[in-house]
């Protein structure tokens, strides 16, 4: 069997090889430079398509921006579908204290972002890609961006009192959640993207009450479609999360699709030129349509 590192390397190095690919528009949802969102329009001269909204992932952290998912929002399009791929702020360049990397996440920005992109969407919609379709709209995201993407479906159920709390569930067709941190508590276990649930929520005393705000798991059941789809060997977000995740819902008594990909690691969902991406926009489609 291959070296299950070197293939999680060898993956990311494919997915990452792409160029990067312009989008058809580009609006602002706030003032700082990272709230935008990058629409792409469907191929094939439809007049009305669904809508994509796609978060990267990156652990939530600042190196990694909406860029290395372009060529996979531009695969979607190129299926059909009309794409609104979503910057939000995300850990400071400098690294946290006795710290030698950047950390993950800023509180409550990164949550504030999603929550008034979603918000704002079906008008920024309306302006950039007329023929997208807002009541038909699918909620995807690869690794911390699958986390937010939960998140965003879950809102109507957050606790209450919460900035973030929806008087009503989202107007979403379902989630298509790929490889997502969707369980903090084994993620955190496992030590996922070098701790960085725990940077995301910031000081350790304000762990648990924050994670009742956002840990996917926590926050079932939402009563909308949603579907993890997970490489088997994957090491960067091991089958464990989604699986946790998965398993939290049955307990809530919502059932959540999972689709397991044999020898296929992290990257290959988000990489155009894998198979695995191909099934990825399957998912999406079947929501959507």
């Amino acid at each position: 069997m291959p070296d299950p590192v070197a293939r999680d390397a060898a993956e990311e190095e494919s997915a990452f090889s792409h160029p990067a690919v312009e989008p058809d528009a580009t609006l602002p949802y706030g003032d700082h430079p990272d709230q935008v969102v990058d629409f792409y329009a469907p191929h094939g001269g439809r007049a009305s398509a669904p809508l994509v909204v796609l978060l990267h992932g990156g652990a939530w952290r600042a190196p990694y921006d909406r860029r290395h998912v372009t060529p996979f929002a531009d695969f979607l399009a190129r299926r059909g579908l009309a794409v609104a791929c979503v910057e939000y702020r995300r850990g400071r360049e400098i690294p946290q204290q006795r710290g030698t990397g950047p950390v993950a996440g800023r509180w409550p920005d990164t949550f504030d972002d999603v929550a008034t992109v979603m918000d704002v969407l079906p008008e920024l919609a309306a302006k950039a890609l007329p023929q997208a379709d807002p009541r038909r709209t699918v909620v995807t995201g690869h690794s911390a961006g699958g986390q937010l993407a939960l998140w965003a479906a879950a809102r109507h159920v957050l606790p209450a009192g919460s900035p973030w709390r929806l008087p009503a569930a989202p107007a979403l067709r379902g989630v298509v959640a790929l490889a997502p941190i969707a369980d903090f508590g084994t993620a955190v276990g496992l030590d996922v993207c070098g701790g960085a649930v725990g940077q995301l929520l910031g000081p350790a005393d304000a762990y648990e009450e924050r994670a009742a705000h956002t840990d996917p798991a926590a926050l079932l059941p939402t009563g909308i479609a949603t579907v993890v789809v997970q490489g088997r060997c994957d090491t960067v977000v091991p089958q464990a999360v989604g699986e946790a995740f998965v398993d939290a819902a049955a307990r809530a008594g919502e059932t959540v699709g999972l689709t397991l990909l044999e020898e296929v690691g992290h990257f290959p969902l988000i990489d155009p030129a894998a198979d695995a991406c191909a099934v990825v926009a399957e998912e999406i489609a079947q929501l959507a349509w």
